[in-house]
């Protein structure tokens, strides 16, 4: 197996853990893990279709995915205070069920 089958699938199962805890969870701080974990994922992918054989790669995936990991911080950064601000103004670290009416 190569090193770019394996970068493939940890991708794509990163991507899967990351979609179900989003979808299960209702804490804030896990959602916000489950969404990196998405993200690192799809990285993964993108790196592991960028590989060429013979140690050869793509250099446009991989600045693509250096450039998504600098957004992806800094996004990071902008819902861990968003969470926080959620906390300080309503005690609670989930949101409120929709309501049909």
């Amino acid at each position: 197996m190569s090193s770019d089958l394996i970068f493939t699938f940890g991708g794509i199962g990163l991507c899967g853990l990351g979609l179900f805890g989003f979808i299960y969870h209702r804490h804030l701080l896990r959602r916000l893990i489950a969404f990196n974990l998405f993200g690192n994922g799809t990285f993964l992918i993108l790196v592991g279709f960028a590989q060429q054989g013979q140690g050869n790669s793509d250099p446009v995936p991989q600045a693509l995915v250096l450039t998504g990991i600098v957004v992806a911080v800094a996004a990071t950064a902008l819902a861990l205070v968003l969470i926080r601000r959620w906390f300080q103004l309503k005690q609670a670290t989930e949101l409120p069920e929709d309501s049909q009416s």
